[in-house]
C-alpha cells in the first residue's frame, strides 16, 4: 500500500511577533512577561495559523461548550478542503474510498467529523469510518497504520484526515505564573492534513509503524478538558524522556528492514518545540540539513499537533529530488513515541 496523495488546508496566518505584541504581551501577568517574551522569541516559530485569530477575536474566557460549537463551524470546511486536495493529488474519486478515518484531539462533536464530512463530501453510505481521538501530536502515525491495515486487508483505498484547532483553547489570563501555558501558547497552531492510501501505484509505501510508550512518565504531557477549554500540561522533562527512547526506537525499526540511519535521506520529526528537535538531532546524530524540513515547518506553521508530521512529509515529497526513504517521528501523551518508515515507489 502506498501514500498516493496528500492535501493540506491552513487557515490564515499571523506573525509570531504580531501575536506577542498585539495580544499575548498583555495576556500574561506582569511577573511572567520577561520570561514569556523570551519563550515566544525562542520558540522557533515565525508564522502560525489560527481559525480564530486572538488579534481579532479573544476566546480565552469562552466556556468549553461555546468553543466546541466554534470547532464544528471551523473544522468542517478546513477538513473538506484538505480531503478534496488529497483526492485531487491522488487522482481519485470520493467513490473509491472504502474507509474514512479522522484524527482530532481539539474538539468533540457527535455526529463526528467523520460522519458530517462523509455527508458533505458525498461518500457512499457503505463507507466505513473510524474516529481516533485524544492521542495528541502523534495521532497521524497510528492513524496511518490503521488505514494501511484496512487497505492491505480489503484491497480498497482509504482516507485519513488529521484536523486540529488548538487556537480555540487559549487559556484565560491569570495572575499565576504558569510556564507550561506560556510554552503552549507560543508553539501551537491550526491545520488539517489528509492522506490517501491505496493498494499500489506511485507514492510512498508505508513499510512499518512502530511505537514505544513510557507509562512511568504519563503525567509529563496532558490535555485536560476544563470548563474553559482544553488545558495543556507540558513537563520540561519531556526531552529527557525522548532522549532515553528515540535512538532504540529508530534503530530497531530500521534494522527490521535491513537499514541503518545512514540509509535514510528524509527525516520528518514532529517539532514539539526547539528542545525536542535538538534532542532528536543529538541522539540520532543528524545534521542540520537532515533536520531542516522539521525546523522549516515549525517556523512557517508552528506545532499543529497531529497534522504536523504530514506537513513535513509533504514538504519532503515536493522537493526537486524527493527522498527515497523517510523516517517520521512524533511524540505525545503517554509519554509516547511513534515512528514510521516510508519507502518511495516511483510506480
Amino acid at each position: 500500500m502506498t501514500i498516493g496523495g496528500i492535501g493540506l488546508a491552513l487557515p490564515p496566518g499571523a506573525k509570531q511577533t504580531e501575536l506577542w505584541d498585539g495580544y499575548f504581551r498583555e495576556h500574561f501577568p506582569a511577573s511572567a512577561r520577561p520570561l514569556a517574551e523570551r519563550i515566544f522569541a525562542n520558540a522557533g516559530v515565525v508564522t502560525r495559523q489560527a481559525c480564530v485569530n486572538p488579534l481579532i477575536e479573544d476566546v480565552s474566557d469562552w466556556p468549553t461548550a461555546k468553543r466546541m460549537e466554534r470547532y464544528l463551524v471551523e473544522a468542517l470546511p478546513l477538513g473538506k478542503e484538505a480531503v478534496s486536495r488529497a483526492l485531487i493529488d491522488a487522482d481519485m474519486s470520493i467513490d473509491d474510498i472504502g474507509l474514512f478515518a479522522v484524527c482530532s484531539c481539539t474538539g468533540y462533536v457527535t455526529p463526528g467529523l467523520d460522519i458530517l464530512l462523509s455527508r458533505d463530501l458525498g461518500m457512499a453510505p457503505a463507507t466505513q469510518r473510524l474516529f481516533i481521538g485524544h492521542m495528541g501530536c502523534y495521532a497521524a502515525l497510528p492513524g496511518l497504520g490503521a488505514v494501511s491495515d484496512y487497505v492491505t486487508a480489503r484491497g480498497r483505498p482509504a482516507l485519513l484526515l488529521c484536523a486540529e484547532l488548538t487556537g480555540l483553547h487559549i487559556q484565560p489570563s491569570t495572575t499565576r505564573f504558569d510556564t507550561q501555558q506560556i510554552v503552549a501558547h507560543a508553539l501551537f497552531s491550526d491545520a488539517a492534513a489528509a492522506v490517501v492510501v491505496r493498494p499500489d501505484g506511485p507514492g510512498y509505501q508505508l513499510a512499518e509503524v512502530a511505537s514505544v510508550t513510557d507509562t512511568a512518565t504519563a503525567d509529563h504531557m496532558t490535555w485536560d478538558v476544563t470548563d474553559l477549554g482544553f488545558r495543556m500540561g507540558l513537563s520540561p522533562k519531556v526531552p529527557q524522556v525522548l532522549a532515553l527512547h528515540v535512538r532504540t526506537l529508530v534503530d530497531d525499526l530500521l534494522a527490521r528492514h535491513g537499514l541503518s540511519r545512514g540509509d535514510v535521506d528524509g527525516w520528518a520529526v514532529h517539532p514539539g518545540g526547539p528542545r525536542i528537535l535538538n534532542v532528536v538531532e543529538r541522539e540520532l546524530e543528524l545534521s542540520v540539513e537532515q533536520m531542516a524540513a522539521s525546523r522549516e515547518t515549525l517556523a512557517e506553521n508552528g506545532n499543529c499537533s497531529s497534522p504536523t508530521v504530514l506537513l513535513i512529509v509533504e514538504r519532503l515529497r515536493r522537493r526537486v529530488r524527493p527522498p527515497e526513504r523517510i523516517v517520521t517521528l512524533a511524540f505525545g501523551p503517554g509519554l509516547t513515541l511513534y515512528a514510521s518508515l516510508l519507502l518511495r515507489n516511483a510506480g
